[in-house]
C-alpha cells in the first residue's frame, strides 16, 4: 500500500446516500487513512459524514467530519478553513459529489440543469478555489476529481450528468496545467460501472420484480462479466495521491474493465 504518513486528505462526497452503504467518496476516504492520512471528510449531512468517520476512527486513525453543500462558497470555505485551522495543510483534495438524474433532453428543465451543474462542477470549483493557494504556499498537493465513464460515453437519458461530468474533465486538466509549476497534480477518475449506492439506484428505477435479472444481463455485457466496486475507485485514488504516481498529471484514468472500448457492434 502506498504510503500517506503526515499528508491530510480532504474529501468532499464522503458519506452515502443509503446508510450502511459504501460509497466511492466513504472507501476512497478510509484507503487515504489505511494508508496514513490524517482525514477531514465532509457530506451534505453530518450524519452520513459521522457514520464514514466511524469506520475510520474504529480502525484507530483520525477524521474530522463537516456537513456542507459544495456548491455553497461560504460552507466550502469554512471547511477549508476549519482543515487549516486543525491541521495546517492540506495535501489531498478528492472530489466526489456526483449527483445522477435520469432525464431526456426535452424532459430537462431549467432547475434540473442548474442543480446538476451547480453539484457536479461548480462544486468542484469552489472546492479547488478554496484549496489550491494552500497548496501553493506549501509547495504541492494532489487534486483527484471523480468524473464518469459517462463523460466520454452515451450512457442513456442522462443529459446533465453527461454534460457536467464532460465539464469536469475540462476542468481537470485545466488545473493540472496551470498548477503543474506549483507541484501540484490533478487528475481525474472515470468509473465505469461500479456497484454502489448510486450505481444499484439505477436498477431500482424500474420493475423490482426484474432488478437482478436486468443486472445479470448488464454484467453478461461486461468485459469480465461483473461490475466492480468502490473499493476499485479507492485503490485508483490511492495510487494517483501517493508519490509512486509523481509524474502523472492531466489524466483522464478508466476504472472500468475495459468496457470503455466495446463499441454496439462487438460480439
Amino acid at each position: 500500500m502506498a504510503d500517506l504518513g503526515g499528508r491530510v486528505a480532504l474529501v468532499f462526497g464522503a458519506g452515502s446516500i443509503k446508510s450502511g452503504g459504501l460509497s466511492n467518496g466513504k472507501a476512497a476516504s478510509i484507503t487515504y487513512a489505511r494508508a496514513g492520512a490524517r482525514m477531514a471528510i465532509v457530506d451534505l449531512t453530518l450524519e452520513a459524514a459521522e457514520e464514514t468517520a466511524e469506520a475510520i476512527r474504529a480502525e484507530g486513525h483520525e477524521c474530522l467530519t463537516f456537513a456542507a453543500d459544495i456548491a455553497n462558497s461560504a460552507d466550502v470555505a469554512r471547511v477549508v478553513e476549519g482543515v487549516i485551522a486543525h491541521y495546517g495543510r492540506i495535501d489531498i483534495l478528492h472530489n466526489n459529489v456526483g449527483l445522477l438524474e435520469f432525464t431526456t433532453f426535452e424532459g430537462t428543465d431549467e432547475a434540473q440543469w442548474d442543480k446538476v451543474m451547480a453539484a457536479n462542477v461548480k462544486g468542484m470549483f469552489l472546492a479547488c478555489k478554496a484549496v489550491l493557494p494552500h497548496m501553493v504556499a506549501q509547495g504541492g498537493g494532489v487534486v483527484t476529481n471523480i468524473s464518469a465513464l459517462a463523460s466520454v460515453r452515451y450512457l442513456g437519458p442522462v443529459v446533465t450528468y453527461m454534460t457536467s461530468k464532460a465539464a469536469v474533465n475540462g476542468f481537470t486538466q485545466s488545473v493540472a496545467i496551470e498548477y503543474a509549476r506549483h507541484g501540484i497534480r490533478c487528475n481525474a477518475i472515470l468509473p465505469g460501472f461500479i456497484d454502489t449506492p448510486v450505481g444499484l439506484g439505477v436498477y431500482e428505477l424500474g420493475d423490482p420484480s426484474t432488478v437482478e435479472e436486468r443486472k445479470a444481463y448488464r454484467n453478461s455485457k461486461l468485459p469480465g462479466g461483473k461490475p466492480g466496486d468502490a473499493w476499485d475507485i479507492a485503490n485508483a485514488a490511492l495510487f494517483l495521491a501517493s508519490d509512486e504516481a509523481r509524474y502523472i498529471n492531466g489524466v483522464l484514468l478508466p476504472v472500468d474493465a475495459g468496457v470503455m472500448l466495446l463499441s454496439p457492434t462487438a460480439a
